[in-house]
């Protein structure tokens, strides 16, 4: 599967991004799905997942949780990751990713990821 990441961009302590995440192919929703970040000078980590198939369920990384919200609509093959309250260590590009298909466990890791986007830029002043 082709990966798509869009929306960053530069905004303020406390507010909002939602960045998008563009698939080909008929059978994106085989495939879990996940957003990951990398700030210069550090490793990529894992920010959140969400299973294949509806969705139903869903994974973040302590630093998002109660701010950040993962979600997909097959139907237009993409995946969203709604930002809120972002702060300045947010600031890093981000990356969306593709599971093997129909794994069986979402994976938090990069290397349990097989397809990449090519990153989206998000900064955050403070």
């Amino acid at each position: 599967v082709q990966l798509q990441a869009s929306g960053g961009g530069l905004v303020q302590a406390g507010g909002s991004l939602r960045l998008s995440c563009a698939a080909s192919g008929r059978t994106f929703s085989f495939y879990y799905m996940g957003w990951f970040r990398q700030a210069p000078g550090k490793e990529r980590e894992f920010v959140a997942a969400i299973s294949w198939g509806g969705g139903s369920s869903t994974y973040y990384a302590d630093s998002v949780k109660g701010r950040f919200t993962i979600s997909r609509d097959n139907a237009k093959n993409t995946v969203y990751l709604q930002m809120n309250s972002l702060k300045p260590e947010d600031t890093a590009v981000y990356y969306c990713a593709a599971g093997p298909r129909l794994a069986s466990k979402v994976g938090r890791s990069p290397s349990e990821y097989d397809s990449w986007g090519q990153g989206t830029l998000v900064t955050v002043s403070s």
